[in-house]
């Protein structure tokens, strides 16, 4: 198959959903497809992936994003030879799916990787009206039956969009991560980083960004500190708000114990894990929890809210602890897991073997498995291609 995948932004911009995309990639690639990505912007940023087809935008700010409404004429002609789209960003991405496969019979898969009504200004801040929670109620489901199937990667995202008013088919395909790297690394060196064995190191790898909920989580961790003298929290990551959290950070009473380690080559994400006691996250705003998934493939218990994304991932009790998103509470559920050793090394096999649902191998092929489906099902569409545009601009603009 030649498959087209549609991102509103790529590389050098770093997140769940860019990861993700790149590793389909190179494991659809591996089972014997042509994968095209068609994105926007850094027009001179120098791939080292083949087939990335890049068309000009107007950078949104500092967000790694950009605003367009058109490929470029080579983009459109190439994207219009494939045998599939695949959207990954409903809004800019999605509606030039639309306009430009339709026509061509090329069927449309869309996959919603984002819980937009949690932070529609942080995805598109100069359009923050557009994907306010009564025009997702617009616009989501006319999109969403506009396309030929709709994919949510946890039972949770898609509960998510039935509270939007999608009445679509929904197929539950998990985003897969390469777990194998995560199974066999080597922890680094605790004592290169100033560590000894009998520290308890809490780890958060990812985006410091305003959904994350990373506040709440260093004024947890220092409650936990205030009892607890040998735990040290490392974030792992880098983003918008790394210098208000670092000013943060220096304000607690802990401040020497919580370590901002930067952005981290991806190669070496397994070793700081396995160097690591425990995972912890604050963040509501998960649809899938790659992160969550890595760190459970390295053999870390997770300790997460209870909310979709990571409520879907973490087995509270077995594979980690959930915790409602209340100080106090969270607070302590982080303190049993640095006290309760024994309990910690078990959640953590635990987790070991619950990630494999997640591998990449497994869930390249139910997509696969879609792809094929879709193409073999997909009726002539003639012009609805058309009344599916205009049904969705009447909807958010009445």
């Amino acid at each position: 198959m030649r498959i087209g995948m549609m991102a509103d932004t790529y590389k050098p911009y770093i997140s769940g959903i860019t990861n993700y995309i790149s590793l389909n990639k190179r494991y659809l690639e591996k089972a014997g497809h042509e994968v095209y990505i068609f994105t926007f912007g850094n027009l001179d940023y120098q791939d080292e992936e083949t087939r990335i087809i890049r068309s000009p935008g107007k950078a949104l700010t500092d967000t790694g994003f950009f605003l367009s409404y058109r490929y470029s004429r080579e983009a459109k002609k190439l994207l219009q030879t494939m045998d599939i789209a695949h959207v990954h960003h409903p809004f800019l991405s999605g509606l030039l799916a639309l306009r430009y496969c339709r026509p061509h019979n090329i069927p449309i898969v869309f996959t919603n990787h984002t819980r937009y009504d949690l932070y529609a200004q942080a995805y598109m801040p100069l359009l923050p009206e557009m994907i306010s929670d009564s025009m997702l109620k617009a616009y989501m489901p006319t999109y969403c039956d506009a396309v030929d199937c709709v994919i949510s990667p946890s039972p949770g995202m898609a509960k998510i969009l039935r509270r939007l008013e999608v009445k679509s088919p929904i197929e539950v395909i998990p985003n897969g991560v390469e777990l194998q790297r995560f199974f066999e690394a080597k922890e680094l060196s605790r004592a290169k980083f100033g560590f000894s064995p009998d520290d308890v190191l809490l780890v958060y790898t990812g985006r410091l960004a305003p959904e994350k909920n990373l506040d709440f989580l260093l004024e947890s961790f220092d409650g936990v500190a205030e009892t607890l003298e040998n735990v040290h929290l490392l974030l792992v990551g880098g983003g918008l708000s790394q210098e208000k959290l670092e000013e943060k950070a220096a304000n607690l009473d802990a401040s020497d114990r919580i370590h901002f380690v930067g952005h981290v080559d991806y190669e070496q994400m397994p070793g700081y894990l396995h160097m690591c006691d425990a995972f912890v996250t604050a963040s509501v705003s998960e649809v899938h929890p790659l992160s969550v998934i890595e760190a459970m493939g390295a053999g870390l218990p997770v300790l997460g809210i209870h909310s979709p994304g990571v409520g879907d991932t973490v087995e509270d009790g077995i594979t980690g602890f959930l915790s409602t998103e209340h100080l106090a509470a969270f607070t302590a559920k982080m303190t049993r897991l640095c006290i309760q050793t024994n309990l910690r090394n078990k959640m953590g096999a635990a987790a070991a073997k619950a990630s494999t649902r997640y591998a990449m191998e497994r869930t390249t092929k139910m997509i696969i498995d879609i792809y094929e489906k879709i193409i073999k099902e997909t009726p002539v569409h003639n012009k609805e291609h058309e009344l599916s545009l205009r049904n969705i601009m009447e909807r958010i603009f009445p």
